[in-house]
C-alpha cells in the first residue's frame, strides 16, 4: 500500500467521521464512543500497514 493511498484513507476517514459528527444527532457519550472506536482502528490498521503490528487474520474475538 502506497503512502499517497494510506495518506486518501485517513482523508475520507476523517471526512466521513466529522459528516457523522456534524449532521447525524447523538447523544454526547455515544458520539465519543463512536470516535474512539474510529481512532482506535485507524490507529491498528496504520499499525499493520506499517507492518508494526503483525497480520490480524489469526486475531479472534469471541
Amino acid at each position: 500500500m502506497s503512502l499517497v493511498s494510506i495518506i486518501l484513507t485517513l482523508i475520507v476517514i476523517g471526512i466521513l467521521l466529522w459528516l457523522v459528527n456534524s449532521y447525524i444527532p447523538m447523544d454526547g457519550k455515544i458520539k465519543s464512543i463512536l470516535n474512539a472506536v474510529v481512532v482506535i482502528a485507524v490507529v491498528l490498521w496504520l499499525l499493520q500497514a506499517f507492518g508494526v503490528l503483525g497480520a490480524l487474520n489469526g486475531v479472534h474475538v469471541s
